[in-house]
């Protein structure tokens, strides 16, 4: 059969950055970070004590407050990132045939905050099992996407992917594939996780995963330089329209860009250590390209999973050379998650949305942060450091992996 061809005609941000997609944009060019001082809970007794929260973000400007109290942040933000992005698009809903509307979200870890406060009422409590009733609806992950389809009535598929911090790119590759395949004519996929927690600061920390910098947090992502120390814990929702195309151009709607491969693999290797060799970081991009049906020569820019991790970003760098061999000094590489630090679940379509809009403005915004070289990384790369770049992207890709050895890879093409 001829799969049909999938475009993106809406965006939505909600990030430590930017409230909408246009601040998250105007933050990634200017090179403005996102890492802060937690002001969610008292750090006093923690090793890390900054994130990439979300700021200025009063939630019943968006939702009704009754409905706001039944939903996890991360839940708030998928709403509120989707709504924009609906808007975005300007589809309009009444008039679509809502069996063929899909939800496809990704989330990491879903309602930790609300998970991690109900077992603390408990220990606090007499041991009377005196829960809430919407513990749990309001804790699982897929609950999200949910939430956007009753709102709206779509009626197609609806669930959310779980694959640590490549979640958002699964859901997105699903997304890509029931449209492709014909089962939809518009899937609304994206991630969002909200785990800047007691919990989630204190778990990071005792796998030492987090950067410790807390004499200054605004530089403390640092991917690709030699003094990295760990990721920053961000958090937020990212939404993209993903489109059949016959279907955006019979309503002469605006196509950001085309979707053109996604790509999967594992490392098979360990839970949470990226394999040293790169192995599974290959296999995902050669599956992407190869899915796209495009030469490794095509691709302009590379936005990376680049965490600030010590073993981490070597061994994607030694990925891209094997893969792109000589022209990956060509391309424009870079790590946005220097300004919103790790949005984990929600990273894929964060960072997706933020390649799309370079290919649209023919930016590449920079990786912040960058000081000293690291030895251990070819010299050659062009990896945007410090200030961002003008560039003709026509076709961008985005990698992101998660803990378990999950790898996922994602193409976007200019349509001229």
């Amino acid at each position: 059969m001829e799969l049909k061809r999938v475009v993106v005609t809406g965006l939505g941000a909600l990030t430590p950055i930017g409230n909408t997609k246009d601040e998250y944009w105007d933050a990634l060019v200017s090179g403005k970070s996102g890492a802060a001082p937690i002001t969610y809970f008292d750090t006093e007794k923690f090793k890390t004590k900054f994130a990439c929260e979300v700021k200025n973000f009063n939630v019943t400007d968006f939702i009704d407050r009754k409905l706001a109290k039944r939903m996890d942040r991360f839940s708030q933000y998928a709403m509120v990132a989707s709504d924009e992005a609906i808007v975005d698009s300007k589809l309009d809903v009444d008039s679509l045939n809502k069996y063929r509307v899909g939800v496809i979200w990704g989330a990491g870890i879903g309602g930790l905050e609300t998970f991690q406060q109900e077992v603390l009422n408990f220990a606090e409590g007499d041991g009377t099992p005196r829960f809430n009733p919407f513990f749990i609806p309001k804790m699982i992950a897929d609950i999200a996407p949910g939430n956007i389809s009753i709102k709206y009535g779509f009626m197609g598929p609806n669930y959310t992917t779980v694959s640590a911090c490549a979640s958002s790119a699964n859901s997105m590759i699903d997304a890509l594939n029931n449209i492709r395949l014909g089962h939809c004519d518009v899937v609304i996929t994206g991630g969002s996780e909200a785990a800047v927690t007691i919990a989630g600061m204190g778990g990071f920390n005792a796998m030492h995963a987090m950067s410790t910098r807390n004499d200054s947090p605004e530089t403390a992502s640092r991917p690709f330089d030699a003094n990295r120390d760990g990721f920053v814990l961000g958090e937020g929702a990212g939404a993209i329209i993903m489109e059949e195309y016959e279907h955006a151009k019979a309503r002469g709607a605006k196509i950001y860009a085309e979707v053109i491969g996604g790509g999967l693999s594992s490392d098979a290797y360990h839970m949470t250590a990226p394999h040293p060799d790169g192995i599974g970081v290959i296999a995902v991009m050669k599956n992407c390209l190869e899915n796209a049906g495009i030469k490794p020569e095509d691709v302009d820019h590379i936005n990376t999973h680049g965490t600030s991790t010590p073993l981490g970003d070597v061994a994607e760098l030694k990925a891209i050379t094997e893969v792109f061999g000589s022209h990956a000094k060509n391309i424009n590489i870079n790590s946005t998650k220097s300004m919103t630090g790790h949005l984990l679940g929600a990273a894929g379509a964060v960072e997706s949305i933020a390649s799309i809009l370079a290919m649209e403005h023919g930016i590449v915004p920079p990786t912040i942060n960058h000081t000293t070289v690291d030895e251990n990384i070819d010299s050659e790369l062009n990896l945007t450091l410090n200030k961002a770049q003008k560039r003709d992207v026509k076709i961008a890709m985005s990698n992101t992996f998660g803990f378990g050895g999950h790898n996922a890879c994602v193409l976007f093409k200019k349509i001229d």
